[in-house]
């Protein structure tokens, strides 16, 4: 789609002070697939130079701008931690080749949908964001709080998201996804994913999809089918669960249920299948 309002788009090493009107450009999926005519500037990330993905005793720096294709790429190599996690976040887009070589896992984050499969991706692994202002300064939050609602994000005018870091530790642990939607090529009505340390012991469950922002329940160990089921009927009220034309609240807390019952058994050792 043009955006006819926009007037100018300028590298964003170059583009000086935040103006009314400014947006950052990525990958641009989002931006071009529809009207937004209080655009005024793009300020293009995408010629910063930035290496798409980086090993550090950290753990693994995602670029904003890498694209989908080269996290999925990432995901096929034998070195790469969670990768079949990795690659069924990618696969949960249900997009075409053409998407997945422009589409951003910054712009997705950023755009903060609820079914954004590299929100759930980064929250489910404790990721982190590495937010930079229009002026230089820095500041880092977990995923899970970077998306505060449907479309919205902890976002201030001017900053933009420079990476999401995956951590050396919960790349080691184990995980379970499921995923769910009305259709067999619909967007996710409900993204689920189980995680427990080697270390400790612990069990962390990740929610997305099914409701407004992600999130989180965390045990001392896996706990009993009545006990995580409790934990999520109370830690989820009905108004976080997302109510659209891809799931209504009640059935997408059903499937959440469902989901994380499944991931409860297969984490414990069990068999869901």
């Amino acid at each position: 789609m043009d955006l006819n309002t926009v007037r100018a788009v300028v590298p964003a090493a170059t583009a000086g002070p935040w103006q009314p009107g400014d947006a950052w450009l990525a990958g641009g999926t989002y931006l071009f697939s529809q009207p937004h005519r209080h655009l005024r500037r793009l300020r293009d990330l995408a010629g910063a130079g930035w290496p798409a993905l980086t090993r550090t005793p950290r753990g693994l720096d995602i670029a904003a701008t890498c694209t989908i294709a080269e996290l999925a790429r990432c995901a096929a190599s034998p070195r790469t931690a969670q990768r079949e996690l990795i690659r069924g976040c990618c696969e949960a887009f249900l997009a075409s080749f053409k998407i997945w070589n422009t589409a951003t896992v910054g712009g997705n984050v950023c755009t903060a949908l609820p079914a954004g499969p590299m929100i759930s991706l980064g929250a489910a692994l404790d990721g982190t964001c590495l937010v930079i202002a229009a002026g230089g300064g820095r500041r880092e939050l977990p995923v899970a709080e970077f998306v505060t609602g449907v479309g919205t994000t902890a976002l201030v005018p001017g900053e933009f998201l420079r990476s999401m870091t995956l951590p050396a530790a919960t790349l080691r642990c184990r995980t379970a996804f499921r995923k769910g939607s009305l259709s067999p090529l619909g967007r996710s009505a409900a993204l689920l994913v189980g995680r427990t340390d080697p270390a400790d012991g612990s069990f962390v469950l990740t929610v997305t999809a099914s409701t407004v922002r992600p999130v989180q329940l965390r045990f001392d160990a896996v706990p009993s089918a009545g006990t995580l089921r409790e934990s999520v009927t109370d830690g989820i009220p009905d108004d976080l669960y997302v109510d659209d034309v891809h799931g209504l609240p009640v059935w997408r807390r059903q499937l959440t249920l469902l989901f994380a019952e499944q991931i409860r058994t297969e984490l414990a050792g069990g068999s869901t299948r």
